[in-house]
């Protein structure tokens, strides 16, 4: 198997940043991932349609490994409620199966660019205000908890990203300290990841490998790379956050994926 040993460093570097960004301000990397993969497999001549796919579902698989090193930080710390993880996780595998091996597979590349730029600018706007939801109810019970999973783990799987986004603020909404909310989402990433990216695997298994590597939606020397690039920064992020200004941090990278997002909307336009 030939690989470009530039589209290699290009990986390393991705992954180094996207580790270091989800140590430092609590968020996983796949809205830098998405669009920066996806500009660098079409660099490889891959297809639009195919490389905004590939993108989503690899940056997807890369978070199994980032969760497992987020959770037992916090874990550590007391701060996961593993009871809501119990709770959403049936319908956070039952949502992101549907999404990974159905909606995905069925949706064209340019709608799900589209999707992903309008996500990425809501929550980076989101981000900027840093507004946080009015604790106004409490978790609702079983069959709440598994259709709340299910939407989270079915949006996750179309975007590529961990759910936090959407997760943190749904706990908060339910009176869980905020601490707890994080925790817990950081917790919700692994089997969000898993059923995604098992469904990924279903939904293009019969595809041809649009590059050397690629199997189905998903381009394992990227996930390879970016997973141990990622890994190790982290924790690097992680305590450099006690030492610098996070607030200002969140703005800027709220106005990086405000870029990102405009280059999304430019794929799925073009």
């Amino acid at each position: 198997m030939t690989f470009d040993p530039v589209l290699l460093i290009e990986l390393l570097i991705l992954g180094l940043c996207s580790g270091f960004l989800a140590g430092l301000l609590g968020i996983g990397g796949g809205m830098l991932m998405v669009p920066i993969l996806t500009w660098m497999l079409s660099k490889q001549g891959v297809s639009a349609d195919m490389a905004v796919k590939m993108a989503i579902a690899t940056s997807m698989a890369t978070i199994m490994f980032t969760s497992i090193s987020s959770v037992r930080a916090h874990h550590k710390r007391g701060a996961v409620r593993w009871d809501l993880v119990r709770g959403l996780a049936p319908g956070i595998l039952i949502g992101g199966l549907i999404a990974g091996a159905g909606i995905f597979a069925l949706l064209k590349g340019a709608w799900l660019a589209l999707f992903f730029a309008g996500f990425v600018s809501f929550s980076a706007f989101q981000m900027l205000l840093n507004k946080k939801p009015a604790p106004s109810r409490q978790m609702p019970g079983t069959a709440g908890q598994i259709g709340a999973g299910a939407g989270i783990g079915m949006l996750s799987g179309l975007v590529g990203a961990g759910g936090g986004f959407v997760s943190v603020p749904f706990m908060t909404w339910c009176n869980v300290a905020m601490h707890n909310a994080v925790a817990t989402s950081a917790a919700l990433g692994f089997p969000i990841a898993l059923a995604n990216t098992l469904g990924y695997v279903v939904g293009g298994w019969h595809l041809a490998p649009a590059l050397p590597g690629a199997v189905g939606y998903l381009f394992m020397p990227a996930l390879l790379v970016i997973a141990a690039a990622s890994v190790t920064m982290a924790p690097l992020g992680a305590r450099a956050a006690h030492a610098m200004n996070v607030a200002q941090l969140k703005r800027a990278f709220a106005m990086l994926l405000f870029v990102l997002a405009a280059y999304m909307l430019y794929k799925g336009l073009s």
